[in-house]
């Protein structure tokens, strides 16, 4: 809106002024016409096509600050304001134009400054200001009409580059994240690294690493439960097995020979430290 009012504000007062500028080199063409008169005599019906062409109640046209010209109609108006235009400064021009804007009634002005047609002379016109006002408006309607067109071709461009660059990604990620949390092995709804350098390619290439981090624990994970599994069974068949040689290695040591009694605490041994340590291995395997 700030840059609409900087862009509108001075074009509406070149705006005005060039309308001016134009109605003082009409001013002018007048004037030469009624000079090329034969001996230069003004018939009234000539003055008054004059005065209308140029859109005023009077006109004088002044060279090198000698009276060249000067024509008026009957019941001249006063004028309620003056606007010289050989000597406007910016600021000015846009004061005026909005003060022209601003009044909706008509006003009477005096309007001179020098013909665009030439440097030595100076026009002067009284006018009337509601056709300037309206030509204003008219001019500042399709100033606004174009400012909407280009703000909603730049909001057209910022929500599809939006789109594209942000909202699109940010879908994706979450996408990648929800499908990853229903299903961690499969890698089909993975984000693809497109090489961007922004935070979103470094969000989809961290997320890429910790999916990958996490796939490692999970079938390590899966591997190990599967191990405990197995030396579960292992274990218990074990028990089984060393069970059998403990009464075994027990009706060893009652026997009556002497060579078979030494044997039998050493088979002891060596099966209660294979049960412990199946039972150590299955205690790891279980954390």
């Amino acid at each position: 809106m700030v840059a609409e009012v900087l862009i509108f504000s001075p074009s509406v007062a070149l705006f005005r002024q060039a309308y001016l500028v134009e109605r003082l080199g009409a001013a002018h063409l007048a004037a030469l016409t009624i000079e090329a008169t034969p001996n230069g005599k003004v018939a009234p019906e000539l003055a008054l096509r004059a005065l209308s062409y140029v859109g005023a109640y009077q006109l004088q046209v002044t060279e090198d600050g000698e009276m060249k010209q000067e024509l008026r109609r009957d019941n001249l108006p006063s004028a309620v304001a003056r606007y010289d235009l050989r000597d406007m400064r910016f600021m000015t021009l846009v004061f005026d134009a909005f003060v022209t804007i601003a009044h909706t009634e008509n006003r009477v002005i005096d309007v001179n400054g020098r013909s665009p047609k030439m440097a030595s002379v100076v026009s002067t016109i009284r006018m009337d200001e509601a056709p300037l006002r309206t030509a204003m408006l008219e001019y500042s309607w399709r100033i606004f009409r174009l400012s909407i067109l280009i703000s909603l071709i730049a909001a057209a461009l910022v929500f599809v580059s939006l789109q594209w660059l942000l909202v699109a990604p940010i879908q994706r990620l979450t996408a990648s994240m929800v499908a990853f949390r229903k299903a961690p092995e499969d890698c089909g709804r993975d984000v693809i690294d497109a090489g961007r350098r922004d935070e979103i390619g470094v969000a989809m290439r961290e997320l890429g690493t910790m999916k990958t981090g996490l796939r490692r624990a999970l079938h390590q994970q899966t591997r190990l439960a599967a191990l405990g599994k197995a030396m579960a069974n292992v274990n218990h068949d074990l028990r089984n097995i060393l069970t059998s040689a403990t009464l075994i290695s027990d009706r060893l040591s009652d026997s009556n020979d002497p060579d078979v009694r030494k044997v039998a605490p050493v088979l002891m041994r060596a099966i209660d430290r294979a049960i412990n340590l199946c039972t150590e291995t299955l205690n790891f395997c279980q954390r």
